[in-house]
């Protein structure tokens, strides 16, 4: 697994849309905090764009609020579905 820090840095309203909303990420690195010197080590740079259309998805995301990015494998039993 691989774990990153991640920060919303925009939310952007679409004008053909009033439920869809795209949400941009960042890697989150202060300095001074060693688990952000861990995290910028794995993921020094970067984006991340969702398009959400889910109103309880969107209520957790503000511009500012950081979250950790796990990337864990699928396993093969999965893929298959």
């Amino acid at each position: 697994m691989v774990r990153a820090k991640f920060q919303v840095t925009a939310i952007t309203e679409f004008a053909w849309s009033n439920v869809h909303k795209e949400v941009t990420f960042a890697p989150r690195y202060d300095a001074s905090i060693p688990e952000d010197q861990r995290c910028i080590s794995e993921a020094p740079s970067g984006k991340l764009i969702m398009i959400i259309s889910s109103p309880e998805a969107l209520e957790q995301f503000q511009v500012g609020k950081t979250f950790y990015l796990d990337f864990t494998p699928v396993e093969e039993a999965v893929n298959s579905m």
